[in-house]
């Protein structure tokens, strides 16, 4: 199994809208083949900011990969570059295979 995850940085007071700009967005996932899973994360609040996570569970790495190069993951993203002002930076990615 393979996990990805996107850490950002939300700016304190934004919260709500970053979490309704997820509830809104229509990922393409559920039809992707080897997705297994998805949770967006809130974690703590310090310095002026709220710390979330995007979560994904995937068969394998190359599940992951070939979602990150389909037509489906263009679409999904293609509004990512909006509401810049909610963010404290650029998201940072993560990813974990899965060994026990």
């Amino acid at each position: 199994m393979y996990i990805a995850m996107n850490r950002f940085e939300i700016r304190e007071g934004s919260e709500e809208k970053f979490e309704e700009i997820w509830r809104a967005r229509d990922s393409k996932l559920l039809d992707v083949r080897g997705f297994i899973g998805f949770h967006l994360i809130r974690g703590e609040k310090k310095d002026g900011f709220t710390l979330y996570a995007s979560h994904s569970t995937w068969i394998n790495r190359e599940a992951f990969q070939n979602w990150t190069q389909s037509a489906a993951f263009r679409d999904a993203h293609k509004n990512a570059g909006q509401h810049r002002e909610i963010y404290r930076g650029h998201p940072v990615f993560e990813g974990f295979e899965v060994v026990v």
